[in-house]
């Protein structure tokens, strides 16, 4: 995958820097930083990443799809863990006014249910 074997993608990409990405955006949900911060860190952390394997597995440390690749995985577990987080803290900080609705979201208490989009005579 981008030059690099399948299975240096997985560990390096996927669980180092994903599991960091993932971490991170529990982080940033915790102490209710905006969204837009977990997209900086992803792209940072997409660099340190295209760094570890160009560093420790001779992949290329200038590949564009690589990065892209990289950077894609990491802001995908990071926005997971930023929402599903976020979606915990507003529960958890305001329960006279929000509950779940779902792993990610939060609705407020006596809002009626979204409808499904077709119209019930």
């Amino acid at each position: 995958m981008n030059g690099v074997p399948v299975a240096v993608f997985l560990c390096v990409t996927v669980v180092l820097m994903g599991g960091a990405g993932f971490l991170a955006g529990q982080a940033l949900a915790r102490l209710w930083r905006p969204v837009w911060q977990v997209f900086l860190y992803s792209a940072l952390m997409g660099c340190a990443d295209r760094f570890l394997v160009y560093a420790l597995f001779d992949g290329a440390l200038l590949s564009i799809a690589g990065y892209l690749t990289d950077t894609a995985v990491i802001l995908a577990l990071s926005l997971v863990a930023y929402r599903s987080t976020r979606a915990a803290r507003m529960v958890a900080q305001y329960p006279w006014r929000y509950r779940r609705a779902g792993p990610f979201g939060w609705r407020e208490i006596g809002a009626p249910a979204p409808q499904s989009g077709r119209e019930v005579p």
